[in-house]
């Protein structure tokens, strides 16, 4: 078989494998919480801009609304967040953290620095592959 369609050489595998890694470590942590990985994102974003109409929510994650709508629901019945229509444009619909929202920050404060202990890079190589990823991401 041809070198470039081996699986150990394939980037794209890869990528998908370190992910599904990290998304299970991560999820040790956050079932604790009681949220999914995706709505830690979610109150990622809204921990730095609280009140973000969901288009941009959307573009932030790089996920559609039909994807982030049912999602978001779940959050609002689990009283993270309120999803409103804007009082400028009923057809803009306005996220914001609701109290709980706002004190899961605490709780999960920790998660990024016991991920790090898990997966043992020194900080050069981590910053060396936040790099090229983000570049991945650009292009």
């Amino acid at each position: 078989m041809e070198s470039n369609l081996r699986l150990e050489n394939q980037l794209c595998f890869k990528i998908y494998s370190a992910e599904k890694k990290m998304t299970k470590l991560y999820r040790a942590y956050l079932d604790e919480i009681g949220i999914t990985y995706p709505q830690y994102l979610v109150l990622l974003v809204l921990w730095e801009q609280d009140n973000i109409s969901v288009k941009e929510l959307g573009e932030k994650l790089m996920l559609d609304s039909g994807t982030l709508t049912p999602m978001l629901k779940r959050m609002e019945i689990n009283q993270l967040i309120t999803r409103n229509r804007s009082k400028k444009d009923e057809r803009v619909v306005v996220i914001s953290l609701t109290q709980k929202g706002k004190e899961i920050n605490q709780e999960v404060e920790c998660i990024p620095t016991k991920f790090l202990e898990q997966v043992s890079l020194d900080t050069n190589d981590l910053q060396v592959l936040s790099n090229l990823l983000s570049k991945l991401v650009e292009r």
